[in-house]
């Protein structure tokens, strides 16, 4: 299990029966076996709150959780995090290990749906686990995941601006890749210069998006 410099109260490692997400979010028998087949082991590794790390929590976000997962493959398994996110209501900061690999993700929670950050494997991040609140240790650790993917990251972007441009970015890195297949793809040659024009477009716009960030 990783081992971060956090206080001695910080520290919980405590393992966690994947039998207690079931309930909590309701998963049926498909899920249940992806859990079997995914995961060995969920350990709670740590807890950040007022009481563990003698900083503040906030009314929307009191505490953030280390859970470590020993998986049984070296591949995440995001429908398994979507069931722990859904039964734990506060965020998470995953470990994953395979064998003598690992990685790290975090979530982002918006409303129903889930964003989530990777880290390759055998990638180490630096986490800095300091900060004014619990909200802003995690906005902190949120940024450095889409720095490391994006470079989008600047020293006084507002989190919330952030995210936005993140999520708009891989909307347009989606769209990129699809106007570039129907580009090689297209054989009328009046469609294939319209998606000609529409992929020089959405790559200006992704260009301006990233020059943004500078």
């Amino acid at each position: 299990m990783k081992i971060f410099n956090l206080p001695k109260k910080a520290f919980v490692n405590r393992f966690i029966p994947k039998s207690k997400f079931f309930k909590k979010a309701q998963v049926n028998s498909k899920l249940q076996q992806e859990f079997a087949d995914a995961i060995t082991r969920i350990t709670w590794a740590y807890k950040l709150a007022e009481s563990t790390i003698n900083t503040l929590g906030a009314e929307n976000m009191e505490e953030l959780q280390i859970f470590n997962m020993e998986l049984k493959e070296k591949i995440i398994p995001k429908n398994v995090l979507k069931v722990i996110d859904k039964a734990i209501p506060f965020a998470i900061l995953y470990t994953f290990e395979f064998e003598n690999n690992f990685a790290y993700g975090i979530t982002i929670k918006e409303n129903a749906e889930q964003r989530y950050f990777f880290s390759d494997w055998n990638e180490e991040l630096i986490f800095d686990f300091t900060g004014n609140t619990i909200e802003h240790i995690y906005q902190k650790i949120v940024k450095l995941f889409i720095n490391n993917k994006t470079g989008l990251v600047t020293k006084n972007q507002n989190f919330e601006d952030l995210v936005a441009n993140e999520k708009q970015l891989a909307i347009l890195e989606k769209e990129i890749i699809s106007l570039q297949k129907k580009v090689q793809t297209e054989k009328q040659f009046n469609k294939q210069v319209a998606f000609n024009k529409a992929l020089r477009s959405k790559l200006k716009e992704k260009e301006n998006l990233e020059k943004g960030a500078i």
